[in-house]
């Protein structure tokens, strides 16, 4: 268990942030048993309707506002401005390997921790009915985090927020490249923009022993592919960071006969708007050029995705000091990553923090270790409280921010 403070200074958010604890250590039995319940019946993105009726069930004192179809937020506290404490609803396709008791056996899991953030917020929730709040307290349980359309730009969309005069939202995430019990803030960018690219390559189909009469749009596929690695490396600063990644391709019926279109498809991920809008421009045109100087003809479509993830500086100052009161080490180097989140859609209402609160080992560093969306990652049960620590952290900066 995480140590906490003792005593507490006089001051009105480490005071309210001592209430909170103490409600929120009498909910963590509860919320260990939710989130094994939440964990062996993971639900896919945009079916997350059982997973929603199983929090609801546990939170008969609520009352929930459907958002973005199968999402919902409840509220605490009074009315006015408000901080919005998010977590995500959704589970992967992911066939699961852990090996515990409450394993999925669906053919989903939550191989990202949603069921972590699940039952820390609810947990931080149940916590706040028995506290005297400064401001509204508002649990976002978003749908759809893992694809695209995401929830988050929906519940953006729906202006609930603004009805509900979120004044900063917050969000935590579980982080196995964080050492265990540290948690991650940092101001700015700390998630990249997430954007994804298909092209289809359109050739002259024929004969495999007669190539000479046809145009073959596996050998374009393949120059496109090693194009797109030199893109990054040769053409973006090299202190920015940015990723390419081919994830699909596909061409092809028989092994003699040469297609009539070939495939790719991948992902762009950048820090810079300027490396973004260059990246887009820069695939485009190298796909179209090197099919054309083959006698090939290249399709490029470019699905623009997430925005960049940036910490408010603000909520940073506030939530730091609050979190090192709780014995959660702030990490010394914030981590930041070319994964995405769509957390940053909510930048567009209110400020925004994104907690990376840590359960990784001693071995954080190793490139073998088991990570986020692998079929055997389970955070321990301690987790749940770090981070419902951290989240109970988040709304007390944020409503200094309210005020």
């Amino acid at each position: 268990m995480t140590p906490v403070a003792t005593t507490w200074p006089s001051d009105p958010a480490t005071a309210l942030l001592a209430e909170l604890v103490a409600q929120l250590d009498q909910q963590l039995p509860h919320a260990r048993a939710l989130r094994r319940e939440l964990h062996r019946h993971p639900d896919l993105s945009g079916a997350e309707r059982p997973t929603v009726e199983r929090l609801r069930h546990a939170m008969p004192n609520f009352k929930p506002a459907r958002v973005a179809d199968t999402g919902f937020l409840v509220r605490v506290g009074p009315p006015g401005p408000a901080v919005a404490v998010r977590a995500e609803l959704d589970a992967l396709p992911v066939a699961e390997r852990t090996g515990v008791e409450w394993a999925a056996t669906n053919g989903a899991m939550h191989a990202c921790g949603h069921d972590v953030h699940l039952a820390a917020l609810w947990a931080l929730l149940q916590a706040a009915r028995h506290v005297d709040l400064p401001v509204g307290l508002v649990g976002l349980f978003q749908p759809r985090e893992e694809v695209q359309p995401s929830g988050a730009e929906e519940v953006v969309g729906s202006r609930l927020l603004l009805e509900h005069e979120v004044r900063a939202v917050v969000g935590g995430h579980v982080q196995p490249r964080v050492p265990s019990g540290v948690v991650s803030t940092g101001v700015g960018a700390v998630n990249a923009a997430a954007d994804q690219f298909d092209i289809v390559i359109h050739g002259q189909p024929g004969h495999g022993a007669y190539p000479h009469v046809a145009i073959d749009p596996v050998p374009v596929l393949a120059a496109i592919v090693l194009g797109l690695q030199e893109l990054v490396g040769r053409t973006v600063d090299p202190i920015h960071p940015a990723v390419i990644t081919v994830g699909r391709v596909a061409a092809g019926t028989a092994h003699n006969i040469i297609p009539e279109t070939a495939s790719l498809h991948g992902v762009i991920r950048t820090m810079f708007e300027e490396d973004r809008t260059h990246l887009h421009a820069a695939i485009r045109r190298l796909a179209e050029h090197t099919a054309a100087a083959r006698g090939a003809h290249a399709e490029v479509d470019i699905v623009v995705g997430d925005p960049v993830l940036n910490n408010d500086r603000r909520l940073v100052q506030f939530v730091d000091p609050l979190l090192v009161r709780l014995g959660l080490p702030v990490a010394h180097e914030p981590f930041r990553s070319c994964g995405a989140d769509d957390f940053s859609h909510y930048s567009r209402v209110a400020p925004i923090l994104m907690m990376f609160v840590g359960t990784g080992g001693p071995s954080t560093g190793a490139r073998h270790r088991v990570g986020l969306h692998h079929p055997t990652f389970l955070p321990a049960e301690e987790s749940i409280r770090h981070l419902a620590l951290a989240l109970a952290a988040g709304y007390v900066g944020g409503a200094q921010l309210a005020r």
